[in-house]
């Protein structure tokens, strides 16, 4: 009986840990993501800016609202038009 219980607790444990992974890993917040480039045609990371997607009372996912770095433009702030926002 015992082993059976801490098999089940186990269980959960690892359950709520994957849970928690995985919200970590594809929640909102800043990501690491891989995308074409539309204007170029070249394959590029942008660090993009991820929200809960705007749908009222219901959890639609997640967006990309916003591109904070991009690998094909060095320097800090990306001022271009953020074409590859639509292809994330």
């Amino acid at each position: 009986m015992t082993f059976t219980l801490m098999l089940a607790i186990i269980g959960v444990l690892v359950a709520w840990s994957l849970a928690g992974l995985a919200i970590w890993q594809w929640g909102p917040g800043l990501r690491k993501r891989l995308v074409k480039c539309p204007l170029l045609g070249k394959r590029t990371t942008v660090l993009a800016e991820q929200t809960e997607a705007g749908f009222f009372c219901s959890y639609a996912g997640i967006e990309a609202v916003d591109i904070k770095h991009c690998s094909l433009l060095e320097g800090p702030p990306v001022l271009c038009g953020k074409e590859c926002l639509q292809h994330l």
